[in-house]
């Protein structure tokens, strides 16, 4: 009766091996796109280093979630997930910026890439330390704004110069060093900033969502600055909002615990 069981335990691992070679090829894809996007900008085609940058963000979204769908979650993985959001979403934006306007700040503009990157390994290093804890209500809301997003975030300039709604006159050697600083700051910080990895909605509105998913993707591929520029500009607004949902559930959190402790409570007079 071994055999089989050798047999049984033996197709079982090849199985779970399968299921992490699926997300972990889409992490690599994600990295050979970001590391593009520099060679994109080094040719001085900001739009397609930007689209490559998009690529990156959206398969960085999809790893994780293929990887727990399938049950293919590893401890590789996500030391690779790191890894490569390190390069698309710290390194190559950096380059990709410099490049664009921050080599004419000389020394300076060299300075704002450095302390950027240093910011973005910091963020994922502590990001690294915090998974793995118990479920809470904290779980929809990141310390700092993940590295995907900041990203895209100090790429926003770039973008904005590139669409159509240049209805103001910029002065992007000063905006660019702004939102460099302003980034950086943010992904050490620990202002809460909602995940959107656990979106609960209700059944008969699942297909409303589904149509608003892809309306968003449809006017992506037809005006991609446009659209991408003005979801910047609303997740900036998001991020105070955060702020002030957070503090009102944690404030309902403590008066619930509160309550409880006093339901342990008993009145000996």
């Amino acid at each position: 009766m071994e055999q089989p069981k050798n047999n049984l335990k033996v197709i079982s691992e090849k199985k779970n091996n399968a299921r992490v070679i699926l997300p972990n090829m889409l992490t690599l894809i994600g990295v050979c796109i970001g590391l593009t996007s520099i060679r994109f900008a080094l040719d001085g085609r900001f739009e397609f280093a930007v689209v490559a940058i998009i690529l990156a963000a959206v398969i960085d979204g999809l790893d994780g979630r293929i990887a727990r769908l399938i049950k293919g979650t590893s401890k590789v993985g996500k030391e690779l997930d790191s890894l490569t959001d390190m390069i698309s979403f710290g390194v190559a934006p950096a380059f990709i910026m410099y490049f664009w306007k921050l080599n004419e700040l000389g020394r300076f503009g060299w300075l704002l890439c450095l302390i950027y990157v240093i910011c973005v390994a910091l963020r994922l290093a502590r990001f690294n330390i915090n998974t793995g804890q118990a479920p809470s209500w904290k779980d929809n809301f990141f310390e700092g704004v993940p590295s995907p997003a900041g990203g895209i975030l100090v790429l926003t300039p770039l973008i904005f110069s590139m669409s159509s709604l240049q209805f103001l006159e910029i002065n992007y050697k000063i905006v660019v060093p702004i939102f460099f600083i302003s980034t950086s700051l943010l992904l050490i910080s620990k202002f809460p900033s909602y995940s959107f990895k656990k979106i609960v909605i209700q059944r008969r509105t699942t297909i409303f969502l589904l149509f608003g998913i892809v309306s968003f993707f449809g006017l992506l591929l037809v005006y991609p600055f446009n659209v991408i520029s003005i979801s910047a500009i609303l997740y900036l607004v998001a991020i105070p909002v955060s702020f002030f949902h957070y503090q009102k559930l944690k404030k309902e959190n403590e008066d619930q615990n509160f309550k409880d402790e006093d339901d342990d409570l008993e009145d000996i007079l």
